[in-house]
């Protein structure tokens, strides 16, 4: 079985999984056939708790993670970890009925998150709504002449509500870059892999002290891994916690630096091991306008 958190689009993880061959059932009798089990971070428990199910969720991207998943897997269950990962593009669409339409957009929470720039962009005002809204509850809202972000079908079942076409600008939704998903179910220690891996993990100095961060760095390096991603997070438990995203040509080398990691009394976690080496497109990244020189 597979689920997913209330707040993602049940027609971008359904894609997800299908197009990753997630083990999907085929009954088109309901609106998605991936279950909605609620906040991520009861998603997750309920993940951990039950056999055979597993959630798909946004990733950010398989490089650079999101900031919220990598929180919530550090605070859930330790054998939850991402183990796969996959593309989907974006099925977007802005409608409205009307001819002349209002700056009022009514947007869920994934649609928020994908689509938020682009709406703003056009001088758009987004009206939020938790995602598991139904869609009349959406069009009433929206109005007469106001508009609304959908998905354009799921499960090849159309969503436009009828009566709606596509606004100016609606266009640039499906210029979008594609959408990460990943899988995420319990193993108990990281599988065994030979191939290259993307590997998020979270690990935390014996002691916060001028240096710590600068010391696990060094056995990072020495591992022989160069990281893509790197923040800091406070930790309850009283120093920093860092997050991490590396590229490992495999198990044995993963292994080494856990042991390493150990050795030198490091607290740590993998979150994510998910297989691959190109993972196109690339993360979002930014032009940066950098100080002039003294």
């Amino acid at each position: 079985m597979l689920g997913r958190s209330e707040r993602e689009s049940a027609a971008h993880v359904l894609a997800a999984a299908q197009l990753a061959g997630w083990d999907v059932p085929h009954n088109r009798d309901e609106l998605s056939d991936v279950l909605d089990l609620g906040s991520m971070t009861t998603a997750l428990a309920t993940v951990a708790r039950i056999d055979d199910l597993r959630a798909v969720m946004h990733i950010g991207h398989p490089t650079q993670p999101d900031h919220g998943l990598e929180r919530a897997l550090l605070a859930a269950a330790p054998d939850l970890r991402v183990t796969a990962a996959v593309a989907v593009k974006p099925e977007w669409v802005w409608v409205s009925r009307a001819t002349d339409v209002t700056d009022h957009v009514v947007v869920d929470e994934a649609a928020m998150r994908d689509c938020r720039h682009v709406v703003r962009s056009m001088g758009a005002t987004p009206h939020l709504v938790p995602t598991r809204t139904p869609l009349d509850e959406r069009v009433a809202l929206a109005g007469e002449a106001g508009s609304l972000v959908v998905e354009r079908s799921l499960a090849e079942r159309a969503l436009v509500p009828a009566g709606f076409h596509e606004v100016p600008g609606s266009e640039r939704l499906a210029e979008l870059p594609p959408l990460w998903f990943g899988l995420v179910e319990p193993v108990p220690t990281p599988a065994d892999f030979t191939g290259p891996a993307q590997v998020w993990l979270a690990f935390g100095p014996r002691d916060d002290h001028r240096g710590s961060l600068q010391s696990t760095l060094g056995l990072i390096a020495d591992a022989g891994f160069d990281l893509d991603h790197l923040r800091s997070q406070q930790s309850v438990a009283g120093p920093h916690l860092f997050l991490a995203s590396f590229r490992c040509d495999g198990f044995e080398a993963l292994r080494g630096l856990r042991t390493a990691l150990q050795d030198h009394g490091v607290a740590h976690r993998v979150l994510a091991v998910m297989p691959g080496s190109d993972f196109a497109p690339g993360a979002d990244a930014v032009e940066p306008r950098w100080a002039r020189p003294l």
